[in-house]
């Protein structure tokens, strides 16, 4: 008698009315009606309870092919459809960005599954901009079911707040603004000598954290930015001071994910953690992003400081001996505009990027975020104090 698992004989359990849901890659897609539930189906869909309607993507300029149909019945490497009894899926192969893409929604459903006040940390920059377009694909059709939150210096480029903005009532979420500028009129912070706020931010994220009492913080972190970020999990645990000690971080084996914490403390969840900069921007063509126009060249008054082309701003403007011109420029990543530079180019489109970024030898915040160069370890030093 062979040695078999009871339960390998047995089907697999299925909703009356519709089909397994499909993969994460595929997008959402219309119920598959069975044959003892296709007037629920229709009833259902001519009241317009509990299904999407056609219109709610083109409410919000979301991508309207997410409503395609089903994905085909399995297929066997030679071609024939599955005849097994079990679900009904696709076996094709998925690329690189798929299976980037199929990690970060298992992510947020695994969040959304084993915390209970979770947020996105949202600044309207590249990589945020396709956190929230991954959080929007793993709840599709429910909205996302978390606010968003921005740490805003006061500094920020009024092209990435515009777009914020935009952003936010498009998907009809709720944004919670922690402004620093309220943190230095109280008297809770002071403006550092040199006039950036970057350093400013760690205050009023870890007091809204605790005032809203998040538990799980999404951010938009990626390993190949920088070598502190490139030591820190997917699920990065803080203490209750809102702490990153590394010696706490926990082991992801097989995607397995430990959000264990103890009252007071939370958890920073980074979706785009394996991701390169390259990969984020192939994902943004693929996906047809929008983001603002800071990231694509134009024409900007800069001058030169440290090896960066700064812009003048409520920040304050060039000191003797900084010339100002006017060049062709772009921005490879967005922050305090007092710390973020620009960097020559002409690459006005996506697919110009793209080939600009693939040849780049530097990271974006390594060529372009002069808050990075205080010391060798000032991301690290900054993480331990409840930095992003």
């Amino acid at each position: 008698m062979k040695d078999t698992c009871p339960s390998a004989a047995l089907p697999a359990p299925r909703n009356r009315c519709r089909e397994p849901i499909p993969a994460a890659g595929a997008g959402p897609a219309w119920p598959r009606p069975n044959a003892g539930c296709t007037d629920e189906l229709a009833n259902a869909r001519a009241e317009g309870v509990g299904l999407p309607r056609r219109g709610w993507a083109e409410e919000r300029g979301l991508p309207e092919e997410w409503f395609g149909e089903p994905p085909p019945a399995a297929t066997h490497d030679h071609g024939q459809p599955s005849r097994g009894r079990g679900h009904r899926m696709t076996t094709k192969a998925m690329d690189a960005l798929g299976r980037l893409e199929s990690e970060a929604v298992h992510i947020f459903r695994e969040v959304a599954g084993e915390f209970d006040r979770p947020v996105i940390l949202f600044s309207g920059g590249k990589d945020s901009t396709v956190l929230l377009h991954l959080a929007a694909k793993a709840f599709w059709p429910a909205p996302v079911p978390f606010p968003l939150l921005h740490v805003d210096t006061g500094h920020n480029f009024d092209e990435v707040i515009d777009f914020r903005d935009r952003t936010v009532e498009r998907y009809g979420l709720r944004l919670i603004v922690a402004k620093v500028q309220d943190w230095i009129d109280d008297g809770r912070l002071t403006e550092r000598p040199d006039g950036t706020r970057n350093p400013l931010q760690t205050v009023p994220l870890l007091d809204t954290i605790n005032e809203h009492r998040f538990d799980a913080v999404f951010g938009g972190g990626r390993r190949d930015e920088e070598r502190a970020r490139a030591k820190e999990r997917i699920f990065s645990l803080r203490n209750a001071f809102g702490q990153w000690e590394p010696r706490r971080q926990r082991p992801e084996l097989w995607n397995l994910y430990n959000g264990r914490h103890r009252p007071g403390e939370h958890v920073r969840v980074f979706p785009l953690s394996n991701w390169t900069e390259l990969e984020v921007w192939r994902y943004i063509a693929r996906e047809k992003v929008e983001l603002p126009s800071i990231y694509f060249a134009h024409r900007r008054a800069v001058f030169p400081r440290d090896g960066m082309l700064l812009t003048s701003g409520p920040w304050g403007g060039p000191r003797p001996g900084e010339p100002v011109r006017e060049l062709t420029v772009r921005y490879r990543t967005v922050g305090d505009g007092s710390c973020t530079g620009a960097v020559e180019s002409d690459a006005a489109g996506i697919d110009d990027v793209i080939a600009e970024v693939a040849a780049s030898r530097l990271t974006e915040r390594g060529a372009t975020r002069a808050d990075d160069r205080l010391s060798e370890a000032a991301m690290e030093d900054r993480k331990r104090e409840g930095y992003f």
